[in-house]
C-alpha cells in the first residue's frame, strides 16, 4: 500500500517460511500473519471465512487491534495462506512484532501528513473560490479563471496525495472483486477533480476543487482518530510482554555467574535473583525461603513467604533475601506469556463487536452507487448533456458521503468523554460507551478496587505512644506493606540502628535482653490471633497491631445503585475466603469468589459471556488485566497498575468509585442520542438525494450541505454536555 504498506514484498510467498511455523501440543501447525487494511467486522468475517475455506485449516482468528491473523492448520503451506489473504484484497506478511510495529508507526505518520496537507489545501482552495462566489459579479472572466487555476494548482496535487489512503484501499477492493466504502469516496474525489478541470478548461463558471479537498480532509480526520484508537488498544499486550525483556543472572556448574537475556533461559537453568528482581520464568525455589510480591498472581500487595521447593511463577518479585531459582519453563511458556495471550484474546473479542456505525454502513456502498447511476442515467434519458449527467452523479456521491453517518457516533462520544473527564473518568476506547450502555453484570476485584489497596493501622487508639514509636523505628527500615502502615501511623522519625531482616519472620535490632523484634506472632512469642504484626522488646509482653485494608467510602453506595439499575454484581478476588467474605458483606454483595488466579478470573468472564451476560469488569492489578480484556467493557481505578490501565476501556482519575455510575448513566443517554443522530442522517439523505439527483444542488452546495448535516448531528450531541445523564 505504498508507504502505508508492510516492509516485506509480495514476492515473499515464494520464500521458505517453514522456520516461522510453530507446532503445538496437538501436532497442529501454528502460523501468524500480519494483515494490513482490515478495519471493520466485515473485514474480519471476510478474511476468517476466506482463509478458513482452505483445506487443512482448522482455526482462524484475526485480531483487528493488533492486525495479527492466527492460523492453526494441518500441512498447509504458509505461502498458500499469505496468497489467500492477498487475493482477498489485503496486504499480508509473516507476523514479526518489530516489523509490524514499524509499519504501524509508518501508517500513522502517513495519515498525519495527509491530514496536514489536506487541511492546508482546504483553507487555501476555499479562500480562492470564496473570492469568486462573493465577488463574482465584479470579477472579469480572466480573473475568475485565474482564481480557478490557482485553486486547482493546490487542490489537485493535494487531493491526489491526501486521498491515496482511500484510492489504494478502493483499488484493493476492486482487485479482490469487491467494493468497500472507500470506493464511492474515491470516485467522488476523482470525478469532482475531473469535472473541475473540464469546467476550468472550458471557461465555465463553476468548479469544485474546494469540495474535493474539503471532503478528503473531513474523512481523514475520522481515519486518523480510528488509527489512534487501534494503536492505543495494542498497548496493554505490548507492555505486559515487556516484562519478558529482562536481563537475568544465570549460574554455571562451576559457580560462575553470567548475565543473559531472559529469552535465553532454558529449562533446568539456575538463576540468581536478588531482592527487588522480577522472576523472568516459572521456576522452583532451590536454596532457602524468602518473601515474594505475588501481586501478578493473586492481586494482593502483601508479600508471601515461599519455602524451599515451592513453585514460583514468572512475574513475581523477590522482596526478601537473594535466592536461587531453577527454571521449569521458558519465557514463552510462562505466566506472563499466558497473560499476554489472554489479553490478546480479549482484545479480539472486543474487536469483533459490531459498532452501530458499522451496522448502519453495511448498506451504504450499494445504495449510494444505485442512486448515483440512476441520477446519471435519468438525465441522459431526459436528453441532458453528458456533463450535466456526470455533475448530477458527482453531486449524489458527495451529498451522500458518510460524514454525517461517520460523525453520528464520534460526535456523541466526544461530548460524552469530555463530560466524563470532568467527572473523573478517562474514556480510552472508541466504542467503550456503547458497550457500557449494554452491561447486565458488574464484577469487581477486591484489593485496590473496592478497598484502598494498602493496610491501615486499625487499633491506633489502643497502642501506647512509646510502643508505636519503637516499632516504627524498626518499620522504617523495611519495604514491607505492613511495616509501611506502622511507619505511616507513627509519622516521620529516626530509624533504629543495625536493623536486621529475617526472611519469613520480621525485623530485629539490638541483642541479648534488649533485642527488639517486629514481625510474626510466633517470632515475637505471641499467640496468633487477628493481629497481623507484633512488637516485642526483650522479655516484655508482645503487643499486637491490627492492620486491615479499608473499604473505599463509596463502594457500598455504588454497588447499591448498580443493583437498583438491575445490574447483577459479583466480587472476584485472589485473597483468602475469610477476607473476601467480610468485604462482600460490607458492601452488600452475595455472589463472591476467593483465591482466584488470573486464569480462573479470565475463565469466569468467558463463562459468563457464554451465558449471555455482558460484563463490566473493574480491577486494578496485573492479575486482573486478562479478565478486563475479556470483559464486555472494563474500568480501572487511577491507582491501578499500568498494565491494568492499558487493558481497560476507562480509567478513574481519583479515588472515588461513584464516577462509574455516572459513566453508566451517560453511556445510556449517549446511546439514545446516537440513535437520534442516525435518524437525522437518514432524514438528511432522504431529503438531499432527490434534490441532488434532480439537479437542484451543485457539487459545491452538496459539500456544504454535507458539512451542514455533520453540524446537525454535532449540535444534537451537545445536548449531552448539560443536564442529568439519566
Amino acid at each position: 500500500m505504498g508507504t502505508l504498506g508492510l516492509s516485506r514484498p509480495a514476492a515473499d510467498v515464494a520464500d521458505d517460511l517453514s522456520a516461522l511455523v510453530r507446532h503445538d501440543a496437538s501436532g497442529a501447525d501454528a502460523f501468524d500473519v500480519a494483515v494490513k487494511g482490515a478495519r471493520c467486522a466485515n473485514c474480519i468475517a471476510k478474511i476468517e471465512q476466506g482463509v478458513g475455506a482452505i483445506p487443512g485449516v482448522e482455526q482462524v482468528r484475526l485480531n483487528l487491534s493488533t492486525g495479527k491473523l492466527a492460523i492453526l492448520s494441518r500441512y498447509v503451506p504458509p505461502q498458500l495462506i499469505l496468497r489467500r489473504v492477498r487475493d482477498l484484497g489485503y496486504e499480508a506478511q509473516p507476523f514479526e512484532a518489530a516489523e509490524c510495529l514499524t509499519a504501524e508507526k509508518a501508517e500513522g505518520r502517513l495519515l498525519l501528513r495527509c491530514l496536514a496537507v489536506s487541511g492546508f489545501a482546504t483553507v487555501f482552495a476555499m479562500g480562492l473560490t470564496d473570492a469568486v462566489w462573493y465577488g463574482g459579479g465584479d470579477l472579469a472572466d480572466s480573473t475568475r479563471q485565474m482564481f480557478f487555476w490557482l485553486a486547482g494548482a493546490v487542490a489537485i496535487p493535494a487531493t491526489l496525495y491526501a486521498g491515496q489512503v482511500f484510492f489504494l484501499s478502493a483499488w484493493r477492493g476492486i482487485a479482490a472483486r469487491g467494493a468497500n466504502m472507500d470506493l464511492p469516496i474515491s470516485l467522488a474525489l476523482l470525478l469532482a477533480l475531473g469535472l473541475s478541470i473540464y469546467q476550468t478548461v472550458q471557461s465555465g463558471r463553476h468548479t469544485y476543487f474546494d469540495a474535493a479537498i474539503m471532503l478528503a480532509f473531513l474523512l481523514l480526520v475520522g481515519r486518523y482518530l480510528d488509527y489512534r484508537l487501534r494503536d492505543r488498544a495494542r498497548d496493554a499486550a505490548r507492555h505486559l510482554l515487556a516484562l519478558q525483556s529482562l536481563l537475568v543472572r544465570r549460574t554455571a556448574v562451576n559457580g560462575s555467574v553470567e548475565t543473559v537475556a531472559a529469552r535465553e533461559v532454558a529449562v533446568g537453568d539456575r538463576l540468581l535473583l536478588a531482592s527487588g528482581d522480577r522472576v523472568p520464568v516459572n521456576g522452583i525455589l532451590e536454596d532457602r525461603a524468602t518473601d515474594f510480591d505475588m501481586s501478578l498472581v493473586t492481586g494482593e500487595s502483601l508479600p508471601q513467604m515461599l519455602e524451599m521447593g515451592a513453585a514460583v511463577p514468572a512475574g513475581a518479585i523477590v522482596t526478601g533475601t537473594a535466592v536461587i531459582l531453577r527454571a521449569t519453563a521458558g519465557v514463552d511458556n510462562s505466566l506472563v506469556a499466558d497473560l499476554a495471550r489472554l489479553l490478546e484474546a480479549g482484545q479480539q473479542a472486543k474487536s469483533v463487536y459490531v459498532r452501530l456505525a458499522d451496522r448502519a454502513a453495511r448498506a451504504y456502498v450499494p445504495t449510494v452507487f444505485a442512486f448515483s447511476l440512476l441520477a446519471c442515467a435519468g438525465w441522459l434519458v431526459a436528453g441532458a448533456s453528458l456533463s450535466i449527467a456526470i455533475t448530477s452523479a458527482i453531486t449524489v456521491l458527495i451529498i451522500t458521503c458518510p460524514c454525517a453517518l461517520g460523525l453520528a457516533v464520534p460526535a456523541v462520544q466526544i461530548v460524552a468523554t469530555e463530560r466524563l473527564f470532568k467527572r473523573g473518568v478517562f474514556v480510552k476506547s472508541g466504542d467503550a460507551l456503547e458497550r457500557l450502555a449494554e452491561i447486565t453484570m458488574a464484577i469487581f476485584d477486591k484489593t485496590g478496587t473496592l478497598t484502598a489497596g494498602a493496610p491501615v493501622l486499625q487499633n491506633l487508639q489502643d497502642v501506647p505512644p512509646d510502643v508505636l514509636e519503637r516499632a516504627a523505628r524498626l518499620a522504617r527500615a523495611s519495604r514491607h506493606p505492613l511495616a509501611h502502615a506502622i511507619a505511616a501511623a507513627a509519622g516521620t522519625g529516626p530509624v533504629a540502628p543495625d536493623v536486621r531482616e529475617v526472611a519469613g519472620s520480621g525485623l530485629e535490632c539490638g541483642s541479648g535482653d534488649r533485642v527488639e523484634r517486629l514481625g510474626s506472632a510466633a517470632w515475637c512469642g505471641a499467640q496468633a490471633d487477628v493481629h497481623q504484626l507484633w512488637y516485642r522488646r526483650g522479655s516484655e509482653a508482645a503487643f499486637g497491631f491490627l492492620l486491615q485494608d479499608e473499604m473505599r467510602p463509596d463502594a457500598a453506595a455504588l454497588i447499591r445503585e448498580m443493583q437498583h439499575r438491575n445490574i447483577r454484581v459479583e466480587i472476584l478476588s485472589g485473597d483468602n475466603t475469610l477476607i473476601v467474605r467480610a468485604a462482600a458483606a460490607q458492601v452488600g454483595v452475595t455472589d463472591w469468589y476467593a483465591s482466584f488466579t488470573p486464569q480462573q478470573k479470565a475463565a469466569r468472564l468467558q463463562s459468563l459471556s457464554a451465558q449471555g451476560y455482558r460484563v463490566l469488569m473493574v480491577g486494578d492489578g496485573i492479575n486482573d488485566a486478562a479478565a478486563m480484556a475479556l470483559a464486555h467493557v472494563s474500568i480501572a481505578p487511577g491507582t491501578a497498575t499500568d498494565i491494568s490501565q492499558r487493558a481497560s476501556d476507562m480509567v478513574l482519575r481519583g479515588n472515588d468509585l461513584m464516577p462509574i455510575l455516572e459513566a453508566y448513566d451517560v453511556s445510556r443517554k449517549a446511546r439514545r442520542l446516537v440513535l437520534q443522530n442516525f435518524a437525522l442522517a437518514v432524514l438528511y439523505n432522504l431529503t438531499a438525494v432527490p434534490l441532488a439527483a434532480l439537479g437542484f444542488v451543485t457539487p459545491l452546495i452538496a459539500a456544504a450541505t454535507m458539512a451542514g448535516s455533520s453540524m446537525l448531528v454535532t449540535l444534537n450531541a451537545l445536548r449531552l454536555a448539560a443536564g442529568k445523564a439519566r
